[in-house]
């Protein structure tokens, strides 16, 4: 059976490509799973990619893929910075999380300079535009191997 890994994606994510494409880039959500299901093949493994705007369906998601994945990716959009719910719900699962960001947040509006999930996480990845989810996923077949 094939290990599966699991691409989150929090609120608003859905609206990329039209949402301010000069901080965000181009590229629709679709394009960016396309991306990662390339290079979960290319690794070997499953992909999960989901999207929601409600914060309840991440914190069921986490809890789900800790039960049947290898590892998470999860850009969880601005519940990054006010979330203790996913903070709590990754720290409840024994596989690795990889936070991931199409932008530097660290460049940014300073709100956005803090992560309610980053001290559950395992590593950061940020500022790469859609290239922070493959670094993610490469990260997790690295851990999970």
């Amino acid at each position: 059976m094939t290990s599966t890994l699991y691409v989150l994606n929090g609120p608003n994510l859905n609206a990329l490509g039209k949402r301010e494409p000069g901080i965000y880039g181009g590229q629709t959500l679709a394009d960016i799973e396309a991306l990662c299901r390339a290079e979960t093949d290319r690794l070997g493994y499953g992909l999960e990619f989901r999207q929601s705007n409600h914060e309840g369906f991440l914190v069921d998601w986490i809890h789900e893929a800790g039960e049947r994945g290898a590892g998470i990716a999860i850009n969880a959009g601005a519940y990054t910075h006010t979330s203790i719910a996913l903070h709590d719900a990754i720290r409840a699962i024994k596989i690795p999380v990889v936070e991931v960001h199409l932008s530097n947040v660290h460049a940014r509006e300073e709100f956005r300079h803090a992560s309610r999930i980053a001290p559950a996480v395992k590593g950061v990845i940020c500022g790469f535009g859609a290239q922070s989810y493959i670094l993610a996923l490469n990260a997790l077949a690295t851990i999970t191997t």
